[in-house]
């Protein structure tokens, strides 16, 4: 299986706690490009816990702006104005289902071609 190269992003809050998140996907709206993220360090799931009480997990989601900044990208909170319109593009986003195809896959973790 090909190893999918992800991006990465650590944040240091106002307390000195480094918070390292996973870009999920990167889009743009209004001329402006947004990147989905979520934190990598969260506890492990229990999957026998999950399968009795059918319940299923969710993953804490995070919007930012993505700014160029000469050769590096900054991520800023996306203004709370442009939330619900954002919110509702990333739920479409992480509802498309995966571009498979004979040659391999675009977004997809568990696909065997």
């Amino acid at each position: 299986m090909e190893e999918i190269e992800r991006d990465f992003v650590t944040f240091t809050d106002e307390e000195g706690h480094e918070l390292e998140l996973d870009v999920l996907d990167y889009f743009e709206h209004e001329g402006e490009v947004y990147a989905v993220l979520t934190d990598l360090n969260l506890p492990e799931q229990d999957a026998e816990a999950d399968a009795d009480t059918d319940s299923e997990y969710e993953q804490e989601l995070y919007i930012f702006k993505v700014v160029e900044n000469g050769d590096t990208e900054e991520f800023l909170p996306a203004d709370e104005d442009k939330m619900d319109a954002l919110t509702a593009i990333v739920e479409a986003l992480l509802a498309e289902e995966p571009d498979c195809d004979e040659e391999g896959c675009e977004g997809c973790d568990g696909c065997e071609s």
